[in-house]
């Protein structure tokens, strides 16, 4: 019964994988690879995760990280610079970001605020 779904195209794990990448990367503001474990999880092949996942390049996760960590900048006010760092930083990572993306587009977004940056607290990274 299955095949024949898949034959008159009621099952489409390919669709069903672009739509879910669309969807939730749009709506709940979700990574690359936080897709691909939810899309694993749900037991998507891989090609198919690889190829819904792709659909989404750096520039737009990025941006989509500027938007959330722009929406969420306005609740940390009243911090101390490195707990706004930790919370948004923490956010984006839960959200699958990687750790310098999530990084720098959080120190992007304090300094554009008028936060101290690292260099002002005479924090050397290295």
């Amino acid at each position: 019964m299955l095949s024949r779904f898949e034959e008159v195209g009621l099952i489409d794990d390919a669709a069903f994988a672009d739509a879910w990448v669309e969807s939730r990367h749009h709506g709940r503001g979700l990574a690359r690879r936080a897709l691909a474990r939810e899309l694993r999880n749900k037991g998507v092949a891989p090609t198919l995760i690889d190829e819904a996942v792709g659909q989404l390049d750096s520039d737009q996760e990025e941006e989509r990280a500027r938007e959330l960590v722009a929406r969420k900048l306005r609740s940390t006010r009243g911090l101390e610079r490195d707990r706004r760092l930790r919370r948004l930083a923490g956010m984006l990572a839960r959200k699958g970001y990687p750790e310098g993306m999530a990084l720098r587009v959080v120190r992007r977004a304090l300094e554009e605020e008028g936060e101290a940056t690292d260099d002002d607290l005479g924090y050397d990274p290295l």
